[in-house]
C-alpha cells in the first residue's frame, strides 16, 4: 500500500461461530511472528451514545472486555507479562493522526469505548442501556480478544468501530444483519481513506526516525 508493506485479513474468526478464544486471536500470533508492529482493526457496531448518528465512525480509545472466556487464560506465550497492563490498550498517538486526518480530510469521527460480548443476538433495549451505564458507548460480538493479544505481543492498536444501528433509547429500532452489512459499507470508504493515510504517514515518521537516530548513532543500531 503506497509501496508500505502491509498484512490483510478477509474477515475474522467470532468466538459466537464456536471457536475457542486461541484460535479468535490466532491470526494475531501469526503477525507477531512475522514482524507486525502495528494493528489496525475494525468492527460494525451498535450504538448507545445518543450523540451517535448510523453510519459514524467512532475512534475507539478504550474497551470492556464482557466475553465469558479470556484469550490469554491458560498458560502464559513468552511475548508478554503474565499480567500485562491494559491503561493505553489503543495508541494515543495514533489516535491523535486519525483525528488529524480526519479533520483535513473534513470526515465526520466520533470517540467512544468498545464493549465486546459473545453474542450472536443483537442487544436487547435493556441490555443496551446496561451497557451504556456500564460506560460503554458502542457494542460488538469482536476486537477485543485480537486486542488483548496484540497487546500482549507488544504490537500498538488503532480500532475503528463503524456505528451500524442504535439501541437502548426510548423508541428500539429492529436490526438485521443486512441492514448491519448494508451500513458499514455505506461507511467504508471513509474509514479505508483514514486508515490508508495514517500507514502512509506512519511508515514516514518511522522512517524519519530512524534516518535521525542514524545521523546521531552512527556506531549503533535502531531497534
Amino acid at each position: 500500500m503506497g509501496g508500505i508493506e502491509i498484512m490483510a485479513m478477509q474477515g475474522r474468526f467470532h468466538y459466537y461461530e464456536g471457536y475457542t478464544m486461541k484460535e479468535v486471536t490466532f491470526p494475531v500470533r501469526v503477525m507477531y511472528e512475522l514482524g507486525i508492529k502495528t494493528l489496525f482493526v475494525s468492527n460494525a457496531a451498535g450504538g448507545m451514545n445518543p450523540k451517535f448518528n448510523i453510519g459514524d465512525l467512532m475512534i475507539i480509545t478504550d474497551h470492556i472486555n464482557f466475553f465469558p472466556e479470556h484469550p490469554l487464560r491458560g498458560k502464559n506465550y513468552p511475548t508478554g507479562p503474565r499480567f500485562p497492563d491494559m491503561h493505553e490498550t489503543y495508541d494515543k498517538k495514533l489516535i491523535q493522526l486519525a483525528a488529524d486526518i480526519a479533520f483535513e480530510k473534513k470526515i465526520r469521527v466520533t470517540y467512544g469505548v468498545y464493549i465486546g460480548v459473545q453474542g450472536p443476538t443483537f442487544e436487547t433495549p435493556a441490555e443496551y442501556r446496561m451497557y451504556h451505564l456500564m460506560g460503554a458507548d458502542a457494542v460488538g460480538m469482536s476486537t477485543v480478544p485480537e486486542v488483548i493479544v496484540a497487546h500482549h505481543c507488544g504490537i500498538r492498536t488503532f480500532g475503528i468501530s463503524v456505528i451500524t444501528d442504535l439501541g437502548g433509547f426510548d423508541n428500539p429500532v429492529e436490526v438485521s444483519h443486512e441492514e448491519v452489512q448494508e451500513a458499514a459499507n455505506a461507511a467504508q470508504p471513509s474509514m479505508t481513506e483514514i486508515m490508508r493515510e495514517m500507514i502512509i504517514r506512519s511508515e514516514k515518521i518511522e522512517s524519519q526516525k530512524i534516518e535521525r537516530f542514524n545521523t546521531e548513532h552512527p556506531t549503533e543500531k535502531w531497534k
